[in-house]
């Protein structure tokens, strides 16, 4: 439930309050009339109708210059909402906790690239190199919940399902340079510190199989479920769940010994771990109802998650193949070693 304040001018009173009424509000009051003649209604709205409600609002004050609407959170209030009949529940279960608009708001703070975002990246790199070389878990694990490289990802299919061109181009530069200056500075760090490059913590990063496959997807569909249901909390876990950051550092600390085989068994697990991701974020998006507003935006959006809905699933697929082929290859070496 939130508190959605209408800011308009005072001819639309009567429309507003007949938008609540329609739109299932739980209550709605009005504030002072202002000296510009702006009046803000403030409504309490429950999950199930907060989306059509915007969207209805949005295209009443589209043309506005004076109208503004303010989502605000409501920890509880009393007396408590009745539970309802048994559509409303079956209705409940099927919406979307989060509004488009909120959950624009949140995810694109992931793909900001600024100096703090930058700044995390060379943290996490360093805790990252430093934890897989003393093969501790500890350390690795404080790397994933630090580094901000899963926002990107998020951001980038959640944009991609909404048609967004300009937070589509903010995330894959923000994922990009994040993935390149975690690669850079882990690369350096292999070429002049020495490390031990058969601990345990690095050597698992270089396999990658059905089962890290398996893992990235449930963790990229636990995040984007965590995000429309409102329990965003739940991304740390997800982000050691899926960790980009680990795989990332294993490849520049193999590449800076010239270990290309093993580098290219991390690279592997890299890419699959993002691909996988965007995979499951697009279906969880798909299934949640996540599209524009308009519906010439929205069949072009329906257009875009088909695109990249089967461009994921593709590269999943070859890159699935060449896991297993390259695990057969290690088979044969083995045995030819033998």
């Amino acid at each position: 439930m939130r508190i959605v304040e209408v800011i308009a001018p005072a001819r639309h009173a009567k429309e507003l309050m007949a938008m609540a009424r329609f739109y299932g509000a739980e209550d709605c009051w009005w504030g002072a009339l202002s000296p510009d003649d702006r009046q803000a209604l403030r409504m309490l709205v429950p999950d199930r109708a907060r989306q059509q409600l915007l969207d209805g609002l949005q295209s009443l004050l589209d043309k506005e210059e004076g109208g503004r609407i303010v989502i605000q959170t409501v920890n509880a209030t009393l007396p408590r909402a009745e539970a309802g009949d048994e559509e409303s529940a079956e209705n409940k279960r099927n919406s979307v906790a989060q509004t488009r608009e909120e959950l624009y708001t949140e995810i694109a703070k992931g793909a900001q690239l600024d100096r703090n975002f930058l700044l995390l990246v060379v943290l996490s790199t360093v805790v990252a190199s430093i934890g897989l070389a003393e093969d501790n878990v500890a350390v690795v694990v404080g790397a994933m919940v630090i580094a901000p490289l899963l926002g990107p990802n998020i951001a980038f299919a959640f944009a991609t399902s909404l048609g967004d061109r300009r937070l589509s181009v903010q995330a894959l530069a923000a994922g990009g340079a994040g993935l390149g200056l975690a690669l850079l500075l882990a690369l350096l760090i292999g070429l002049i510190w020495p490390i031990n490059l058969d601990s345990h913590e690095i050597m698992t990063r270089t396999e990658v199989g059905l089962d890290s496959v398996a893992l990235a997807l449930a963790s990229g569909t636990a995040a984007v479920l965590s995000l429309t249901t409102g329990l965003s909390s739940a991304l740390v876990g997800v982000m050691v769940a899926v960790a980009l950051l680990p795989p990332v550092a294993v490849m520049g600390l193999q590449l800076g010994h010239g270990r290309w085989e093993l580098a290219l068994g991390a690279g592997l697990l890299l890419a699959v771990n993002i691909v996988c991701v965007l995979l499951s974020a697009k279906v969880v998006f798909l299934i949640k109802g996540v599209h524009p507003r308009g519906w010439i935006e929205t069949r072009k959006a329906k257009y875009s998650m088909s695109f990249y809905i089967a461009l994921w699933a593709i590269l999943l697929a070859i890159l699935i193949s060449a896991m297993l082929l390259r695990s057969s290859l290690s088979t044969l070496v083995e045995n030819a070693v033998l």
